[in-house]
């Protein structure tokens, strides 16, 4: 049986947020900042959903790199 995913919890609150908010991100900004506080407990391939967070990351480096 898979693992449960360690920032699961956070990211439903991100989902509800959202819903509660009409999706206006600026809105959600503190439980998001909880989501990204909960992936950089864990090693990059640990939370399904953190994967986001690690894409947006590689290519912020990858357009950092190109300057």
């Amino acid at each position: 049986m898979p693992q449960k995913d360690p920032c699961q919890k956070q990211a439903c609150e991100i989902q509800k947020c959202l819903q509660a908010n009409s999706y206006m991100e600026s809105k959600c900004q503190a439980v998001i900042q909880e989501l990204r506080k909960c992936c950089a407990q864990y090693p990059k391939g640990r939370s399904v959903v953190c994967s986001g967070f690690e894409k947006e990351e590689e290519e912020n480096l990858t357009l950092k790199s190109a300057s």
